[in-house]
């Protein structure tokens, strides 16, 4: 007897795997959450399975997402990047990407608990547990994104505006919106009570 999941993945082995083994759960490595902001960015005006089947070609031009690599990116670089048909070869989102790094160096250096801190701080350093009974109702961005793209905005990141942000909390595990029908929710759920934090259910979902 196959397992109910969430409606999203369809049927796409790739997705599958991403929905059964990434998304939602707690993500606290700020290497990881700068590697999954990018991508979100990256994202903007294309569907995630574009990224998803992208990724590795990602991870393997972009240093594996070495924010200090990144970061002394020069314009030899910026030109490869730019020539390689594995990525999605936007000037203005590569250009975020070696920002972005600058700015990940500066608050991981300077603010107490680093990058962590600095993103999940907007949800009181606790992952959130949805109960939605239906893809339908689940938001695409929410207060506590708008909140958190202003504040990246704020800090001369780019392409982060709330949808793209509310996909990003999504993906790390700030939120768990897997349907409560979908074994993925109970499992994340219990991946979260066991991370040292103790997950908050914020409002129950129709």
């Amino acid at each position: 007897m196959s397992e109910t999941r969430c409606v999203w993945p369809g049927v796409d082995p790739l997705y599958l795997a991403y929905h059964d083994t990434e998304w939602g759960v707690p993500e606290f490595d700020p290497r990881a959450l700068y590697e999954k902001l990018v991508l979100d960015g990256f994202q903007a005006g294309l569907a995630w399975i574009t990224i998803l089947r992208k990724r590795e070609n990602f991870r393997t031009a972009f240093d594996r997402f070495d924010p200090e690599k990144i970061a002394s990116y020069t314009k030899r670089d910026i030109d490869r990047l730019l020539q390689n048909e594995g990525i999605v070869r936007s000037p203005a989102k590569i250009a975020a990407a070696i920002k972005g790094a600058q700015l990940w160096l500066e608050i991981q250096e300077k603010e107490p608990g680093g990058f962590q801190h600095f993103i999940w701080k907007h949800v009181d350093g606790r992952p959130q547990i949805n109960h939605h009974r239906t893809g339908k109702v689940v938001p695409a961005q929410t207060e506590m994104s708008e909140a958190l793209a202003k504040d990246l905005k704020q800090r001369g990141f780019n392409f982060c505006g709330p949808v793209i942000v509310y996909a990003f909390a999504q993906a790390v595990g700030m939120v768990n919106d897997h349907v409560i029908t979908c074994f993925r929710h109970a499992e994340c759920t219990k991946i979260a009570e066991m991370s040292g934090v103790k997950p908050r259910s914020i409002r129950r979902g129709r």
